[in-house]
């Protein structure tokens, strides 16, 4: 048995430059889709984000 302790994600620590790159990226990213599946001529992708909208109680009328 190895006796190794595996550090907790918690633990790690980011200069804040990363944290606020890292924070754009996923922010571009969820618009980025959200726009493409709010405006998507693929019929099944935009009924499926609109299904997901309704099925959330969000109103997208």
């Amino acid at each position: 048995m190895s006796s190794r302790t595996l550090s907790s994600p918690a633990s790690v620590s980011l200069p804040l430059s990363k944290r606020v790159a890292i924070a754009a990226g996923c922010c571009l990213l969820g618009a980025l889709l959200i726009f493409f599946a709010g405006f998507s001529h693929i019929e099944a992708v935009h009924n499926a984000a609109h299904d997901t909208r309704h099925s959330a109680a969000f109103p997208c009328h």
